[in-house]
């Protein structure tokens, strides 16, 4: 499990927006559930991703984080010679970081 250890550490602080950003942007695909919302066939491209924070809040166990997430996605189609086209793709999702053991959850937020 992902721990997001900075985060817990800057929790009360200015500096939290920014370093969970941080944190965020050091995961790939392996870590964040960003395949439940690519289109069937294609594969996330585990490059650069960007975050921002939409709202968060503490609860007693839990820090919440409602986060955007941009990424790519790597188009799977058949006459797209050798290399195939990159789309820019987002999704929101539900961050909880545990508060004693600083582990965090994820969840794709779907429409």
């Amino acid at each position: 499990m992902a721990k997001m250890l900075d985060s817990l550490r800057d929790w009360n602080a200015e500096s939290f927006e920014q370093t969970f950003k941080s944190e965020m942007e050091g995961f790939r695909k392996d870590v964040l559930p960003l395949d439940d919302v690519i289109d069937d066939g294609n594969t996330v491209y585990d490059g650069d991703l960007g975050v921002t924070v939409i709202e968060f809040a503490e609860g007693d166990q839990f820090i919440e984080v409602r986060a955007g997430v941009y990424f790519a996605e790597i188009v799977s189609c058949c006459s797209c010679g050798e290399s195939p086209p990159i789309d820019e793709a987002y999704c929101e999702m539900n961050v909880r970081i545990n508060k004693s053991t600083a582990e965090a959850e994820f969840a794709v937020i779907k429409d």
